[in-house]
């Protein structure tokens, strides 16, 4: 039972995670053979103040 964890900058609406996660799930599916109902993305969202890359 698969577990997936996603962190993202907030701001993504519900259906942008909705298709990151079919897609997450579809690529795991077919590389790990988990079965799709079994496989779980979970999405951490992060404040913007709280995230620093140096660019």
């Amino acid at each position: 039972m698969p577990f997936i964890h996603v962190e993202l900058v907030e701001g993504r609406s519900d259906e942008a995670k909705a298709e990151i996660a079919k897609e997450i799930i579809e690529s795991v599916h077919k590389h790990a053979g988990a079965p799709k109902e079994h496989i779980h993305v979970v999405f951490q969202d992060m404040k913007r103040n709280d995230y620093y890359n140096e660019q």
